[in-house]
């Protein structure tokens, strides 16, 4: 083969563009801005193998702009001031297009160099970047970019560019491919949303086939033996790390164990066992709380077990954990009385803590007056008498409201009975 196949199956025009629908569908925002001739500084964020580089490349083509392909990885300023002195040759007299894959890799100074360009027209940027930008791309440089999101693939998506895969591969080989569904549709769900990915499966699988006289074949087996190209796409490091954990806090926050044990499995999948139990211990005291006390306990308890199993079977203790959560009733009541708390502290509400409170561990506390007045509440009926704890700019201040689970409010009941009717302190 004369060139690799994924070279082969690049598309030519932005309708050959596998998936990205919400982009480039008749209509859509970014297909007309990009078929009015006028290409803007944009910036392309999303996973690898999902088009960025390919619908750059097309953007150029129609735009009839020259394509300088540079890399953040290895990228110099000088590199940079090379493509801006192509402007001043004949053809760059329609301007030209500057693609910086994996635009996080420059540091500011760099990023920087790239803002007098910008600005003054000479040279259009596409960046690319797996990161979020929001994140890794300096304010005043983001300011002059649009953002412009790239999505995995669904797999029907993927597998249309699977079944164009075998298709070229007949018409370059001159023989015939029989695959049979289930390893279509394995290969395409197998890639993680990632057409590259499933594209190499196929070159990969096309090398291993049996071949008979003028066909060759391709089974749901020979898939299997492939699958280290596995639909898990994690990395600690990026969005998809995060995004995982918030999904998995927010599935159990809404109590959909169903939702909480995938989006765990997939973060156990990519080997985040450290991740995994922190996530659980902040739920437990997070979003159940005091509507359920124990949850914490329970928590912790299956965390030890996961840490002392290690992974596989750590997941066994840590679905516990996660179905027990989503399951359990929810309070954040304790959560949001620190954050008020906090408010105030940041807001410099740090005032003296009141004399009968102070401690009284050392000689001369006495004559301070340190703790004189205090009223040890076990000294009275039910443990409890009336005490001034705030300092006296804070008296009255909530912070702690009682939760509207059966837990919470059965201990508001017992100590408006002790306090008074007009206390649920």
């Amino acid at each position: 083969m004369a060139a690799p196949l994924a070279q082969l199956l690049r598309p030519e025009s932005l309708s050959d563009v596998f998936g990205q629908h919400h982009l480039l569908d008749e209509g859509r925002v970014f297909r007309r801005i990009i078929e009015s001739g006028t290409v803007p500084n944009m910036v392309f964020y999303g996973p690898p193998g999902v088009g960025k580089t390919t619908v750059a490349r097309i953007i150029s083509k129609s735009a009839d702009m020259p394509l300088f392909m540079l890399n953040g990885t290895n990228v110099t300023t000088s590199n940079i001031r090379d493509v801006i002195a192509e402007t001043a040759t004949l053809g760059g007299h329609n301007g030209v297009l500057m693609y910086l894959d994996e635009i996080p890799y420059l540091n500011k100074k760099q990023q920087q160099s790239l803002l007098e360009c910008l600005e003054d027209g000479t040279v259009t940027m596409i960046a690319s970047t797996t990161e979020n930008p929001y994140f890794y791309i300096y304010s005043a440089l983001l300011s002059r970019l649009t953002v412009f999101e790239f999505k995995p693939l669904d797999p029907q998506d993927v597998l249309l560019a699977v079944d164009r895969a075998f298709e070229c591969l007949e018409k370059e080989e001159g023989i015939h491919y029989e695959v049979d569904e289930t390893a279509r549709k394995k290969i395409a769900s197998l890639a993680g949303g990632d057409v590259r990915k499933a594209v190499n499966a196929v070159n990969l699988l096309s090398v291993s086939a049996t071949k008979a006289g003028s066909t060759k074949t391709v089974t749901a087996a020979d898939v299997e033996q492939i699958s280290s190209m596995s639909a898990s796409r994690y990395d600690r490091s990026d969005d998809v790390h995060y995004d995982l954990l918030s999904a998995l806090q927010k599935s159990i926050r809404g109590s959909d164990p169903d939702a909480a044990v995938y989006y765990l499995a997939r973060i156990l999948e990519g080997g985040d066992l450290i991740s995994a139990c922190r996530r659980l211990l902040v739920i437990a005291s997070e979003d159940i709380g005091l509507a359920y006390p124990m949850a914490a306990a329970v928590t912790k308890s299956c965390v030890d077990s996961a840490l002392q199993l290690g992974l596989p079977e750590a997941k066994i203790p840590l679905a516990e954990a996660a179905c027990l959560l989503a399951t359990a009733p929810k309070s954040n009541s304790s959560c949001a009385a620190i954050e008020k708390a906090d408010e105030d502290i940041r807001a410099g509400k740090t005032f003296d803590v009141p004399d009968w409170l102070r401690g009284t561990g050392y000689s001369g506390a006495e004559k301070l007056g340190r703790g004189t007045a205090y009223k040890y509440p076990h000294d009275f009926p039910n443990h409890w008498t009336e005490q001034q704890y705030l300092p006296d700019p804070l008296i009255g201040t909530r912070y702690y409201e009682f939760g509207d689970n059966k837990n919470e409010q059965a201990a508001k009941a017992y100590w408006e009975q002790i306090k008074g009717k007009n206390s649920a302190k």
